[in-house]
C-alpha cells in the first residue's frame, strides 16, 4: 500500500506585513529597471506601526522619488485608513541606500566581448521544483492556499465583503497516497476584519462562500475549518506587528514540499542568482516533468560570486523517472550561465511587482512558467 500522510502549506494575504515589504521593495526594483534596466538593486525594506524603514544598495542611472514609489504601494496594497498608524500618506518613510560595493561589482559586470560571461551576484545554491500532481505543475497544498488567499484580497478590493482588511493568512492540509493528493482535510483562515463584525458572520462567510469557490473540486462538506482561531483578528498590517523583506520564502516558493536555498527574492535585480538562478531551477525542473522525465523534478544550482559558470548542478526526480537521463537532458538543453537565464527569461524589464503576491511559481504570464 502507497504510504498515508498529510501535508500542509500556508499563504499570506498582500497586507501582511511582511509582504507590504516585499511589495514595497519589488516596487522599487521594477521603478529602477524601467528607467535603467541595468540598474542593481538590492532593497530591504521595514514597516512597524508609522514607520517605513528603506535600506540598501541601488546603483542605477534612473530618477527615483523612492518615497513616492513606496507610498504608492502602500496604498495600492490597501492601507489607506488614516486613522490607523500604518498607511499611504502618515507614515514616515527612513531611506538608507548606498550604492552596490566596487568589489562585487567588478566581477558582476561583463565586459562587452565577453557576452554572457556575467558573473553570479553572490554565491550560494537555489531550488526549483515541479510536480505533476496539478496542471500548474506545483504541489497541491500550496496552490489551494494561495487561492485561499487571493481570494480573501479579492473580495476585498471588489467590496463585496467591505469589513475584510488588507492583513491576512492562510493554510491547508492535504491527506496524500503515495505522490498523489487525495484530499483536503484541515483549512486555517485568518483574516482581518471591521472591528464591529461578529466572528460567526466571518465564519459563515469562509465556510459557504471562500473555501467552496477557491477549493474547487477539491472541496468537501467534510473539511475541518478553523476561522480565526485566537476569537478576533480586528489588529493587524505593519500597524500592529513589524514586516520584514524576506521572510517568507517558503510561501514564495513551494510550501515546504520541494527544498530551498535560503536566498529570498523580493527587492533584488537578477544579476543576484538567489533569484535569477531560483527562478530558472524553477523553469528547468518544469521541462524535466513536461518531458515525462519525472513526475517530480528538483533542479539543485550552486554558484561562486563573481563567477559565471555554477559549480554544480543537481537533478532529483524522487524516485519518479531515471535521475541519469534527467540529468543529461538538462546539461545538455539549459546554460545556467547568468547572462544567458537573463537573456532567456527578459528578466531586464520591469516584472516584479507581479511575482511578489500569491508565489513567484505556479501562475501564467511569468516567463519562467511558459
Amino acid at each position: 500500500m502507497p504510504h498515508s500522510f498529510v501535508f500542509t502549506s500556508e499563504s499570506v494575504t498582500e497586507g501582511h506585513p511582511d509582504k507590504v515589504c516585499d511589495y514595497v521593495a519589488d516596487s522599487i526594483l521594477d521603478a529602477c529597471l524601467e528607467q535603467d534596466p541595468r540598474s542593481r538593486v538590492a532593497c530591504e525594506v521595514l514597516a512597524k506601526s508609522h514607520n517605513l524603514v528603506l535600506a540598501g544598495e541601488i546603483s542605477t542611472n534612473a530618477t527615483i522619488d523612492f518615497d513616492a514609489v513606496a507610498r504608492r504601494a502602500v496604498e495600492e496594497i490597501g492601507y489607506t485608513d488614516l486613522s490607523q498608524p500604518f498607511n499611504h500618506r502618515t507614515t514616515s518613510i527612513l531611506l538608507a541606500f548606498t550604492s552596490q560595493s566596487n568589489e562585487i561589482a567588478q566581477g558582476v559586470d561583463e565586459e562587452e566581448e565577453k557576452a554572457k560571461e556575467q558573473g553570479a551576484g553572490d554565491q550560494g545554491m537555489m531550488f526549483g521544483y515541479a510536480s505533476d500532481e496539478t496542471p500548474e505543475l506545483m504541489p497541491l497544498p500550496i496552490l489551494l492556499a494561495h487561492r485561499l488567499a487571493r481570494g480573501l484580497a479579492d473580495d476585498r478590493r471588489s467590496g463585496r465583503h467591505d469589513w475584510l482588511r488588507p492583513d491576512g493568512k492562510t493554510q491547508v492540509s492535504v491527506r496524500y497516497e503515495g505522490i498523489q493528493p487525495k484530499r483536503v482535510e484541515r483549512l486555517v483562515v485568518s483574516t482581518m476584519h471591521a472591528a464591529d463584525k461578529s466572528q460567526e458572520e466571518i465564519r459563515e462567510y469562509v465556510h459557504r462562500e471562500l473555501a467552496p469557490r477557491c477549493l474547487g473540486d477539491w472541496y468537501h462538506d467534510d473539511i475541518q475549518i478553523f476561522v480565526n482561531p485566537t476569537g478576533a483578528f480586528s489588529h493587524g498590517g505593519p500597524s500592529a506587528d513589524a514586516g520584514v523583506t524576506g521572510r517568507k520564502i517558503i510561501v514564495d516558493t513551494y510550501g515546504g514540499m520541494g527544498r530551498h536555498g535560503g536566498g529570498a527574492f523580493s527587492g533584488k535585480d537578477p544579476s543576484k542568482v538567489d533569484r535569477s538562478g531560483a527562478y530558472f531551477c524553477r523553469h528547468v525542473a518544469r521541462q524535466v516533468v513536461r518531458e515525462g522525465l519525472a513526475k517530480r523534478a528538483e533542479v539543485q544550482v550552486a554558484y561562486a560570486i563573481g563567477v559565471a559558470h555554477p559549480v554544480s548542478i543537481h537533478v532529483h526526480t524522487h524516485g519518479t523517472g531515471p535521475e541519469e537521463k534527467a540529468a543529461k537532458y538538462v546539461e545538455e538543453t539549459f546554460d545556467f550561465r547568468p547572462r544567458a537565464i537573463i537573456e532567456r527569461l527578459g528578466l531586464l524589464r520591469p516584472i516584479y511587482r507581479q511575482t511578489t503576491n500569491y508565489g513567484h511559481f505556479g501562475r501564467p504570464g511569468l516567463p519562467w512558467e511558459e
